[in-house]
């Protein structure tokens, strides 16, 4: 097991923003945690990380901060990249838990997200998207069995959202793990083995996005009414409408 997470809760001003979560992630499993704004994604991913305070217990949390750094490799929010680097100078700072060297896996992170023509450019001058595209490509350089990524997609374009997605899923495929927010439960149900559902800081779903997605978990968590279809090209998910009293 990668991660386990007992009664995990995290409290803020007294408030439960995530309680008494209990959940699992094996090999092989690209795990999509979707909720709404607010759910307690963020705080779910940070307390499994042991990077905030929380009651209950994460396997991560409870390693030493080197083996834990080179069991997990954290993806967070912030995009911006401050430092006037080079592409692949800051793609190569993934391999500081391992005290450096790694440069196959340096050149694959870079492959993987399609950065090679621009591995000597200074990471400032790229776009939002393409600085995106380096700091995953910095996290898939840790090699770390588990990547937790919050909203890893946001902000690319269709092409690298896709192209991430199955990114991860290959990672999967060789035995690693990936537990993502994400937003676009289009993509989470095309491309992920496992959904959890957050609501007001609570699991309230954990399984296949066809188990998951039904409509009377999108109408009481979402507040939307979508079609789910499996198709010869795989599962299609598309919402259509938000249902009437819903804000």
């Amino acid at each position: 097991m990668l991660l386990r997470l007992e009664n995990l809760t995290v409290r803020r001003g007294g408030v439960a923003v995530v309680a008494q979560v209990t959940a699992s992630v094996g090999p092989g499993e690209v795990i999509g945690l979707v909720g709404p704004n607010g759910a307690g994604k963020t705080s779910l991913m940070r307390a499994a990380l042991g990077m905030l305070a929380h009651e209950g217990t994460s396997s991560l949390a409870q390693l030493a901060l080197g083996p834990r750094a080179r069991a997990a490799a954290w993806l967070p929010q912030a995009r911006e990249i401050a430092w006037g680097m080079p592409v692949e100078a800051v793609v190569r700072l993934g391999r500081m838990p391992h005290g450096g060297g790694g440069a196959a896996a340096v050149a694959q992170a870079l492959d993987r997200m399609g950065l090679q023509g621009l591995r000597a450019r200074a990471a400032t001058e790229l776009s939002g998207g393409e600085q995106a595209r380096v700091l995953i490509a910095r996290a898939l350089a840790q090699e770390a069995p588990l990547l937790l990524a919050d909203e890893p997609i946001a902000g690319l374009d269709p092409a690298a959202q896709i192209a991430t997605m199955q990114v991860f899923a290959g990672l999967a495929a060789t035995g690693g793990a990936v537990v993502a927010s994400l937003h676009d439960l289009g993509l989470a149900a095309r491309h992920c083995t496992r959904l959890w559902v957050l609501s007001k800081g609570r699991l309230v779903a954990d399984g296949t996005p066809r188990a998951v997605l039904t409509p009377d978990l999108l109408a009481e968590v979402f507040h939307i009414r979508a079609h789910f279809a499996e198709t010869a090209e795989g599962p299609v998910f598309q919402p259509l409408e938000l249902l009437r009293g819903a804000s």
